[in-house]
């Protein structure tokens, strides 16, 4: 667990920088999502009909969030991009550390927003993903401490049901 980040000493780390950029991104995919996309010209209302609006909020707030948010991130950062930056070290030891980073990190973000789940269910607005995936990977890499992205997807993910919920469903 600790070549992913996750040794216990790294959870205060985690909770403040996963707490901030989840609540700055919470906020800003929200305000994207009804005053923009709408502004442009695309429905929001099928988000009533995904499988998140479905779940009751007891059961989704946290409880599911935080394991998606763990699932997710074990894999797409923990995993996919550990082992993408080892491969990009390995196969181009003349690439500057941050661009074999920068090119590691938009891989692992496009697979997470182009994801067949993410695209299906979040439809014209899985490109936000790509955003978060970004942000997430780039901490990932700084701080090598998956706590981050882990709290910081769950507690975005947690802004982002619960103001849509209301506005949409209630």
């Amino acid at each position: 667990m600790a070549r992913f980040g996750l040794r216990p000493v790294q959870l205060g780390q985690g909770l403040r920088w996963g707490t901030a950029t989840g609540l700055i991104l919470g906020a800003a995919n929200v305000g994207i999502i009804l005053w923009v996309v709408p502004w442009i010209g695309y429905d929001i209302a099928f988000l009533r009909g995904t499988p998140h609006a479905q779940i009751p909020p007891a059961v989704m707030l946290p409880w599911f969030i935080v394991l998606i948010a763990v699932l997710i991130e074990v894999n797409f950062r923990g995993f996919l991009l550990g082992r993408l930056l080892v491969l990009a070290e390995q196969m181009a030891p003349a690439l500057h550390t941050p661009l074999a980073s920068g090119m590691a990190i938009g891989m692992t973000a496009l697979a997470f927003s182009f994801d067949p789940f993410m695209v299906i269910t979040f439809q014209h607005l899985h490109w936000l993903a790509l955003w978060d995936g970004l942000i997430w990977g780039l901490l990932w890499v700084r701080l090598r401490n998956l706590y981050v992205p882990i709290i910081a997807h769950a507690v975005e993910v947690m802004v982002m049901y619960s103001v849509l919920r209301k506005v949409l469903i209630a």
